[in-house]
């Protein structure tokens, strides 16, 4: 073997080493190349760390929520419409994780994988995001909510669209506080990265367990004197109800028969219809992670696996999971995943993104999700009144969550049954006792903004 041959065997392992090290350029390049490109370090895209060369933030009627005027962000007129869209358009400086700011700050930048950020340098600014939302429906939640804090969120069922998203407290962009530490969870949406305890409105996920493992649960009685022994104590009911049917039990939200539902079902059959509606797993929504909701009772006693029935003991719950698991009640069965974005548009006006309906993995058998529905609607029609929800069809369940020694979380969930308003909601007011009250009022309050301006 000459000497060119040897040199030639010994260049292999560096062209080898090349070529490898060419491949995890280009698949770290693919993956990371959206985050190196929008890091704060960018003098293209960030001036003072906030962001100044994105594109226009709009909401789904076209309001304009944000852009960049002067180099610098600037954001709506109106104060009210700033403060309750302020956790899902977020701030120029990304504080806010879950504002589009921060979540899509690639896609404002105008990056692809292809040009990189050509357009900021070309047009000088990036691409205009479209958000689901409406502004209206976010700033009537913001007032029905009023001095609450908590969560309020809406989405079309069928095709995923948020139209609305407002958490509680928040803060006007243009004056934020100089002390957030005097708020409790100032930069945290509510609706994506909150925990509650559900209160009755848990009872929703016991009744689908028990309509898919009880066959004649439609025609059981259920006694109720106020309260029921079971093991070393009492779950207390906050009526007393009698002899008392399945449907009935769920009206008027009686603890003594889904106590002892729950002792019917068992520990392994909740778990397993809590895992099959999206509990103890991870969920994203158009990229941004919830909150996990938590429901384990395999350690719970007889006394605690009753409480669990009708939603207390240790059980948590995302109120953005809780609103999907109505709209997948609400769709047939199949649930969708809500979508943030509706559109995307490049500098030089063309759509290069459009949402499509994705489905969750949240699926209910189709006949329980039809009886979950009449049942839902019954709560409506029997105990809360249709006049609660002029013009609106809707089903839904009050919860009424009990917090030691604080005054009770307000929860609705619930959705319109209009074909014209295909939309599910969702409301958590913090410490406002009952469900019926400001959670109700604030659903009401937003759904018939949303009715009123066609939005869907």
């Amino acid at each position: 073997m000459n000497k060119t041959t040897k040199r030639g065997y010994a260049l292999l392992p560096v062209i080898a080493a090349f070529l490898v090290g060419a491949c995890i350029l280009v698949y770290l390049y693919a993956a990371k190349g959206a985050l190196w490109s929008s890091s704060r370090a960018n003098a293209h895209l960030f001036t003072s760390g906030s962001l100044s060369t994105a594109g226009t933030i709009y909401d789904t009627t076209g309001k304009t929520l944000a852009k960049t005027k002067n180099g610098r962000r600037v954001f709506s007129d109106s104060r009210a419409l700033r403060r309750a869209t302020l956790h899902i358009v977020g701030d120029g400086a990304g504080v806010i994780s879950t504002g589009a700011h921060s979540a899509y700050k690639s896609k404002l930048s105008g990056y692809n994988f292809i040009s990189g950020i050509y357009d900021i340098q070309k047009y000088g600014r990036g691409n205009d995001l479209t958000l689901a939302i409406s502004g209206d429906a976010c700033v009537a939640a913001y007032n029905a909510l009023g001095n609450y804090n908590g969560a309020v969120g809406v989405f079309n069922y069928k095709t995923g669209a948020l139209v609305c998203c407002m958490s509680a407290p928040n803060y006007d962009v243009n004056n934020p506080p100089s002390n957030p530490n005097d708020y409790d969870g100032l930069y945290l949406n509510r609706l994506f990265s909150g925990v509650y305890t559900p209160g009755s409105t848990m009872k929703i996920v016991t009744a689908l367990c028990a309509l898919e493992n009880i066959p004649d649960i439609a025609s059981r009685t259920f006694h109720c004197d106020g309260k029921i022994r079971i093991g070393t104590g009492d779950v207390i009911c906050m009526g007393v109800h009698g002899d008392i049917s399945f449907e009935k039990a769920l009206n008027q939200s009686c603890n003594c028969a889904f106590a002892q539902i729950a002792q019917m079902l068992g520990r392994d059959k909740l778990m397993t219809t809590a895992r099959a509606l999206g509990f103890n797993t991870p969920i994203r929504t158009d990229g941004i992670q919830l909150a996990i909701s938590s429901f384990d009772v395999r350690q719970a006693d007889d006394l605690n696996l009753g409480w669990a029935g009708v939603g207390q003991y240790e059980t948590l719950v995302n109120p953005c999971h809780m609103m999907m698991i109505l709209g997948a009640i609400a769709n047939g069965g199949q649930g969708v995943q809500p979508a943030v974005i509706r559109s995307m548009q490049s500098p030089a006006g063309v759509t290069v993104y459009k949402s499509m309906t994705r489905n969750s993995s949240i699926v209910i058998p189709a006949a329980q999700a039809s009886e979950m529905r009449r049942l839902l609607r019954s709560n409506v029609e029997r105990q809360y009144g249709d006049s609660r929800f002029p013009n609106l069809k809707m089903c839904g369940k009050t919860g009424t969550a009990e917090l030691d020694g604080k005054t009770s979380h307000s929860w609705f969930v619930g959705f319109s049954q209009r074909e014209d308003l295909p939309l599910a909601v969702v409301v958590v007011a913090e410490n406002a006792g009952s469900g019926s009250g400001v959670a109700m009022n604030t659903a009401n309050a937003v759904m018939q903004s949303l009715l009123q301006n066609k939005i869907q």
